[in-house]
């Protein structure tokens, strides 16, 4: 059985799920359903992934066949920075509802900060960061007024829990001011060579949940050909990582994934193999010790991968500046 993390909204979620992210359109939806049938009830999903209809037949297959009830799942996704102007926030979750062939998300999460101006979906869905050609336009639309539209969204009971992604500190000390329902988690890059220890004391100190992604740090990345990627040794070969996963009888992706979730944080991966699925979902099984936790945090080097300005040119998008 697959721990949880209790949230400020009062829900449970998952502490283990898989996430969505690069899940190739073809074979989503067999994808989501073998994730289901392997034991994951933590989808994480967003509209930028473009595979939420896929993602959607998956879930509806596995709830027909008797796998699972949809209550019995966790279903997570984003608002894309596009969708930040508060008129616009209500209809595409009721879009994005509709591809899932559900009624409610359990977590819903502003993708990024910093809107950007609308495309509408009839023009281009997902819409990506550009508004046309290579132009990146913002929208006038504060974070506050995106949260209020966030928020609306738990009162229409459109979404159980609602939270944020890639959001650092002082954004995250602005929102806990004003928020009438306070951000149940929030989603980070997070592995070794990116720790971002203080703002998880931020996120522990204020009762928000922590999700990591890429928890395996640059694997995520090398196929878009980032050099400071590929400069890095592997995580899953790193000596140390080798050594504790050989200590354990695990595999080094356990011991990484392990790291986190004894530290208390949710993780996401993902896997099209029917083993690496049951591997990665029995990360909380076993215990590291504290000496080994501390090593692999002492591999810290603010190493970020996930960021705009590392998949193009831009001077609009400085998001982690």
């Amino acid at each position: 059985m697959t721990p949880t993390i209790k949230l400020s909204s009062g829900y449970e979620m998952p502490q283990v799920g898989f996430g969505l992210w690069k899940v190739d359109n073809k074979v989503c939806a067999d994808t989501v359903y073998n994730a289901i049938k392997s034991g994951y009830r933590l989808l994480d999903g967003a509209c930028d992934y473009g595979n939420e209809k896929e993602c959607g037949e998956g879930v509806a297959r596995a709830i027909k066949d008797g796998l699972v009830k949809r209550e019995e799942l966790f279903i997570v996704s984003k608002l894309w920075p596009t969708f930040n102007d508060p008129e616009q926030v209500t209809p595409v979750v009721k879009r994005q509802l509709a591809d899932w062939q559900i009624d409610y998300f359990d977590l819903y999460l502003i993708h990024f900060p910093g809107a950007l101006k609308f495309v509408d979906p009839s023009v281009r869905y997902p819409p990506g960061w550009q508004y046309e050609g290579d132009k990146i336009i913002r929208s006038k639309t504060t974070i506050q007024d995106t949260w209020r539209a966030m928020e609306a969204l738990v009162d229409q009971k459109l979404a159980r829990s609602i939270g944020i992604s890639n959001f650092q500190a002082q954004l995250i000390y602005d929102m806990v001011r004003y928020a009438r329902i306070p951000p149940a988690t929030l989603q980070i890059e997070h592995h070794p060579y990116l720790v971002q220890q203080e703002l998880l004391n931020l996120c522990k100190e204020e009762g928000i949940a922590v999700t990591a992604y890429s928890s395996f740090g640059p694997a995520s990345f090398l196929e878009f050909g980032f050099k400071h990627a590929e400069a890095m040794v592997p995580l899953m070969k790193d000596p140390l990582i080798t050594d504790i996963a050989a200590k354990h009888g695990k595999q080094p992706s356990q011991i990484l994934l392990r790291w986190a979730t004894q530290r208390g944080l949710a993780v996401i991966p993902k896997t099209s193999r029917a083993e690496v699925m049951a591997q990665n979902l029995d990360c909380t099984s076993f215990d590291l010790a504290q000496e080994d936790i501390d090593k692999i945090s002492a591999k810290d080097g603010n190493i970020r991968f996930n960021q705009p300005s590392n998949y193009f040119a831009t001077q609009k998008m400085w998001i982690f500046g």
